[in-house]
């Protein structure tokens, strides 16, 4: 049988310790595919297409699409979205 290895471990493995450059390129990426999938299943549980999404907070559809595929957006584009397909965003000190 082989080694178990955790998803912290992998990670570690596959893109460094944290604070290195590699590490953080990554964990970037995640985060704007994470909030891509959370503004795509949100439209799609609403039964609406990119395109109103779109009309509803001022933007072209390619930009949705854009986002949906984890492309990086900021905050302020992050609130529009998230208003529109009722969802809240919470932020907490740690």
């Amino acid at each position: 049988m082989g080694k178990s290895i955790n998803a912290k471990e992998l990670i570690a493995k596959r893109y460094g310790k944290k604070g290195t450059e590699k590490r953080e390129a990554f964990r970037e990426g995640a985060f704007s595919y994470y909030f891509g999938e959370i503004i795509k299943n949100r439209r799609k549980e609403l039964h609406m297409t990119q395109e109103h999404l779109a009309e509803k907070v001022g933007k072209k559809r390619p930009y949705i699409s854009r986002i949906e595929n984890g492309e990086d957006i900021r905050l302020s584009n992050f609130a529009l979205l998230a208003n529109a397909l009722g969802l809240t965003i919470q932020l907490t000190v740690e």
